[in-house]
């Protein structure tokens, strides 16, 4: 709030100058092309009638779910990344369960879980055993190995220690990793932003 005082000591509010700060401060704190990010967001409808998410009922209905902000946007990415690499079946209620009480970006946090598909699981998880097994000072197993998803179901009670481990590891390393990366991609955008409003203003 900009406060002048005239000479005779009284103070005044300059309503003009509130005006345009806020109008500038809407317009420099834009998020991040909106059309660009539901491209690749889910619809919100396909989200709500998903036959794995009706068991949330009524709290799908909840509009910070559905919002493209920096917060909610990052912290998407930060669920939807964690819940990739958790080597469980039904990965987006596992996400749907996080995002719902966080209260960030419901269709980002779940779409995020399909980056483990039937292609990547065993590059993905095969990387994340050899991260647990290095960490837990044991040797992989290499008998019979194979990349392949049926290799890891057959040998699952002799891997699942190490496996767990390392999910769980790349998991958070890669949710705060995505979260930092959208907040700073989030910032940069407001700073060009910023820069060429200001410029516009000089070269007028």
């Amino acid at each position: 709030m900009y406060i002048l005082t005239n000479s005779n000591g009284q103070t005044t509010r300059d309503c003009a100058s509130i005006s345009r700060s806020l109008s500038a401060y809407r317009t420099e704190t834009a998020p991040l092309p909106k059309h660009l990010i539901k491209r690749f967001a889910p619809d919100h409808e396909k989200v709500r009638n998903h036959k794995h998410l009706r068991i949330f009922g009524k709290l799908l209905h909840d509009p910070n779910l559905w919002h493209l902000n920096r917060r909610s946007v990052a912290g998407a990415f930060a669920v939807g990344l964690f819940w990739a690499f958790v080597p469980v079946p039904f990965q987006m209620v596992g996400a749907a369960a996080t995002a719902i009480p966080t209260r960030v970006n419901l269709p980002i946090s779940v779409a995020l879980v399909w980056i483990t598909n039937p292609i990547t699981v065993p590059p993905m998880f095969y990387f994340t055993y050899l991260i647990g097994t290095w960490i837990l000072g044991v040797p992989p197993v290499t008998e019979g190995f194979e990349m392949s998803a049926e290799w890891f179901e057959s040998s699952l009670s002799q891997i699942w220690q190490p496996l767990l481990l390392g999910c769980l590891i790349c998991g958070s390393v890669s949710a705060v990793a995505g979260y930092c990366i959208m907040r700073g991609l989030w910032r940069l955008h407001i700073v060009r932003r910023f820069r060429e409003r200001k410029l516009r203003r000089e070269s007028r």
